[in-house]
This record gives C-alpha cells, structure tokens and sequence, in this order.
C-alpha cells in the first residue's frame, strides 16, 4: 500500500517513475508454503509499478543498484531494533555494506517495551523446516545427520536501521524509547514482562 501510494503520487505529479526490486523472501516469509516476494511482486506490478523480482541469494550482487531498502516490521524494541520477517537480516546487513539508507515503515501499535536482552534466538520462533525441505528427501543418507533450523522473524540491531517511518511521523532508531514514553503508560509496561 505504501510503495502504491507513492507511485499514484508521483505519477499525478508527472515526476517520473520508479522500480522496486522485491527479494523472493524463503520460508519464513509469506507463511509456511513461503514466497511472500512473489505475492508482493505480482501485486506491485498489477498495480503498474515496474518491479523485479530476486532470489534471496543475490541480495548482496544487487544491493549496490539500490537507493533506499524499505522493509516492514513484526514489532519495534525499546532500543530501536526491530522484529521483521526472516531474511530482512541479510538485507540490512547488505544495505549497510553499501551505506543503502533502510527505512521501517511500521505503525505505531507495534511498538513494545521490550529489549533484546539475551540476543536474537530468544526472539525467534522457528517453523517447521518442510517449507525449506521435504520430508521425503530426509532419507537421503547425506541429509540425515543435517539439522534444518527455519526461523520465522530476525532481529535487527539499530545500527542498520536509519529512520522508521510510521503513522504520526518519522524517527530515528535512537528516539524510539521516548516516543514509547509518550504514546503508553509506564504501567503498561508491565503487561510485557
């Protein structure tokens, strides 16, 4: 809806065009079936927005033909790390090799008191591997010692996120404690402990 605002936008104001290059997403993203970029790739282009289409292995080749990595948040930390679809890791991290701005369009209903005490597998639900591969295939003697671990969410630290776009306003990572103090009630906080 974002990326379709902008284009309705930019094209009323005859100010060009532009492409969004969508990362096939693994697994963990769009379900358990996966392929969560194919869905958001195909909308994107019904709705006239020339788009393409990568697999999740050329991320890093990509990113240096990239302005502006835009990604969506499961939930905002208190320290400003964020909660985002297995895969959006990699994708910082790329972005931050190639000083690529990222932005996290989020509301502001997800934001949480909660800090990344203990690291990113506290925070981390893993779904069952079968999206990644199939049971038959376990057979294989050479598969059969290989451990598959298929994390839904990654944690990103808030080094790699330079600015979070949501409904009242933009911020940087490094605001949003205050802006958790402003918007809930310290009493509420206790909700999540």
């Amino acid at each position: 809806l974002f990326l379709k605002s902008a284009a309705q936008k930019i094209k009323q104001q005859n100010r060009g065009s532009f492409q969004v290059i969508v990362c096939e997403g693994g697994a963990g993203s769009g379900g358990a079936q996966g392929g969560g970029g194919r869905v958001m790739a195909h909308s994107l282009a019904a709705g006239g927005i020339e788009t393409i289409l990568i697999p999740d292995s050329a991320i890093f080749a990509v990113m240096s033909r990239v302005n502006k990595v835009i990604i969506p948040a499961h939930a905002v930390l208190a320290n400003g790390g964020l909660i985002a679809s297995s895969g959006c890791n990699v994708v910082a991290l790329a972005a931050h090799h190639f000083s690529v701005p990222v932005v996290c369009v989020s509301g502001i209903f997800k934001l949480t008191p909660i800090f990344p005490h203990e690291g990113q597998d506290t925070l981390n639900d893993l779904i069952s591997p079968s999206a990644v591969l199939e049971y038959s295939n376990l057979k294989d003697k050479h598969l059969s010692d290989v451990e598959f671990i298929n994390p839904l969410r990654d944690y990103i630290s808030p080094q790699y996120i330079d600015l979070y776009v949501t409904n009242v306003g933009s911020f940087q990572p490094s605001f949003i404690y205050r802006l958790l103090a402003e918007y809930y009630h310290s009493d509420d906080w206790d909700i999540f402990e």
